[in-house]
Order: C-alpha cells, then structure tokens, then sequence
C-alpha cells in the first residue's frame, strides 16, 4: 500500500488525526490575510479585461519575421491604445486593441499592413462592440448570482442553514482569491475566464458537501452520548475525508497545471491562460476552503446553540470526573457513528487501539474440564 493510502487508512481508523477546527484561529487568519492581499491587489492594478467585455478588435496576420515586441509597438502606434500581441503556431500574430471602433478600424489594419509588410487583404479582422461586451458581463454576474441562490437553497434544503451559509462563505472566499490573483499576476479576463471560474465553484462546492455529508451522518445522534463534542466531531469528519479530497484535488490539478506551465508558459500558447490560471487557482483554493474554512465555521456556528452548549458541559464534565481518576481524556478522531453509543463510555484516545481483553478470552482451549 502507498504511504498516502496507510495515511488516509490510518486517519479514517482514528490512529491518527489532526485538530483542524481546534486550530481554526489560524486558518481564519491566514484566508483573511490571502483575502486582503487579492483585494488590495483588485483595488491598485484592477482586472485586465478583454475585448469581449470592453469592445474592440482583433487582427490576425498570416506568418511573419516581426517579433511581438516590434509588433506592439507598431499596434500601439497606430490605434493609440494599448495592445496585446501573440504568436501563433504558423508564424503569424494575434494582435488585440481595446477600445476602437468599426471606423477606425480600417485604419489601423491598413497601417499595420505597411509596418508589418503583409498583405492588408490577408488581416483578417474581428470586431466586438462595447455594447455586446456588457451584455456578457451583465450574463456573467447574472449566472453568478443564479449560482449562489441555487446554492444555499439546495444546502438549506439537504443540510442546514448554518451549512449553507458556511458554503456561502468559501465559495465567496474562493472567488475573491481568484479574482484578486488575476489581478495581481495581469492575465486578461474573457468568456474563457468565467467559464473556468463557475467551474472551480461547482468543485469547490462538491468537496464542502463531501465533508458536510459525513458531518450530517455523524452528528445525528449527538445529545445521546457524552464522549464527544460537535467540534470534535467536525475533526472526526474532516479526517476521515482527507485522503479523498487531497487525492481529487492532486488528480484535478495536474492537467490544469499542464495546460497553464506548458501550455501557456513553455509553449507560448497564451489563449489557455484564460481558463487554467482561474482554474489552477479556485481548485487549489475550493480544496483549502473545504477543510479549513467551511468545516470550523459550521463547528462555530453549531457550538453556539443551547443544546450544544449544554452537550460541551456534559462532556467536559464527564472528562473532569475521568481525570480525577486518572483516566485518558483525549477524544477519539476516527470517524466512526456515535449511535447507541453508552453514556457511560470512557472517553477514546488518539492513537493505535489496544485489543479489548474480552477478545481473546474465547481463544485457545474451551474452559471446562481438563482432560
């Protein structure tokens, strides 16, 4: 067996484990400072938006000697905007201007037919108005928000409100990240860009409600037993999928990260940009969002409730009394049910289990007489 599967094996047995919710100060502190660093980075730089959303043009040449730096420089000297420059796989360029008109237009293809020494009839150009680009951003904040609803709704409905906000919460964390390293590293922001950001929401969501299900399914029965609390038992949940949702989110990743470091850095393919940066981001950020901030914010929120206060007293009571007679306190982290369990259970320890001497009291030589 590999070593992440004895890791994954050990952590569902509970003969390891990891207090994620008790050390959940610190996560909260670092997404708030990752938050803060996106937003800052939004606010001072702002997204480098495409053609698709501001309007303008593309101009694609057939194979050509001039490099893209020439060939930027001849752009912007023409339409007086800023422009990108791409080469493609045949030796031609990709030129994108924002912000001209129809008009204008003709102008600029003639011009850059004489620096580029290409033929005017064999530029092809493409033209995207301004108005169609806001009907796409529009589409896109609409199909956004529609998410979001849909959503909370659904977890409202499958779980609990406190869950569904918990969701809410990660999924609005996951986008600001994403958003904000776009704008941070520069890249351009196109129809490729949103299709990849509902993508890493619809994963992000899957991996919360993988853990949240195994939470549901453990806590049914809470207030019947004594040994645990509900944030003891959001750690018992969040460990027993840990292995599952690390190998997922490495599974998703590598292609993701192939098409942005190969694809779009080795081999110059600017276009996958658009789509595997926000994917490589929100994938990376949905997984951390899932163990480290919707599991301890449905455990804060729960751990608010009288009963669960009432639960948490009893708990630690009943460890006070164990203590006093020198008993183990630590609560077991395996993810096991707590149904029909005894409410004079001792309480678990981390760590390997020790066979009950029950166990071995039926083995060897029957009792009775000797023969």
């Amino acid at each position: 067996m590999s070593k992440l599967g004895t890791l994954g094996a050990r952590l569902h047995r509970g003969e390891i484990g990891y207090d994620f919710v008790g050390k959940r100060k610190i996560w909260y502190g670092i997404s708030i400072l990752i938050t803060i660093t996106a937003i800052l980075g939004l606010t001072v730089r702002g997204l480098n938006m495409g053609i698709e959303f501001q309007g303008g043009a593309v101009f694609t040449t057939e194979k050509t000697s001039v490099s893209v730096s020439q060939a930027e420089t001849y752009a912007e000297e023409a339409s007086g905007h800023d422009a990108i420059v791409q080469k493609l796989g045949n030796g031609g360029l990709r030129i994108q201007i924002a912000g001209i008109d129809t008009d204008k237009s003709d102008q600029i293809k003639d011009d850059l037919s004489k620096d580029l020494n290409v033929d005017s009839e064999k530029i092809n150009a493409d033209l995207v108005g301004p108005s169609w680009g806001d009907q796409i951003a529009n589409k896109a904040w609409e199909g956004l928000a529609i998410f979001m609803v849909l959503v909370v709704i659904y977890l409202a409905i499958a779980f609990e409100w406190r869950m569904a906000l918990a969701a809410l919460v990660a999924l609005i964390h996951d986008i600001t990240i994403t958003v904000g390293i776009y704008a941070l590293v520069g890249f351009e922001v196109t129809p490729g860009t949103v299709i990849g950001l509902l993508t890493i929401l619809g994963y992000s969501l899957y991996d919360t409600v993988v853990v949240f299900d195994s939470l549901k399914e453990q806590t049914k029965d809470i207030t019947k037993q004594t040994r645990y609390t509900y944030s003891e038992v959001a750690d018992r949940s969040i460990n027993g999928t840990l292995v599952r949702s690390i190998n997922t989110t490495v599974v998703a990743l590598l292609p993701v990260a192939g098409l942005l470091f190969i694809g779009g850095g080795v081999l110059g393919a600017g276009m996958l940009n658009d789509i595997s940066l926000s994917l490589f981001v929100g994938l990376a950020a949905g997984a951390y969002s899932s163990i480290f901030i919707a599991t301890p914010l449905v455990a804060d929120l729960k751990e608010r409730e009288p009963q669960m206060k009432a639960l948490r007293k009893r708990v630690l009571a009943k460890r006070a009394q164990a203590a006093a007679k020198g008993e183990s306190l630590e609560p077991q982290l395996a993810a096991e049910p707590l149904d029909d369990e005894p409410d004079d259970a001792a309480p678990a320890v981390v760590g390997p289990r020790n066979q009950p001497a029950s166990r071995n009291r039926g083995r060897g030589r029957p009792s009775g007489k000797r023969r």
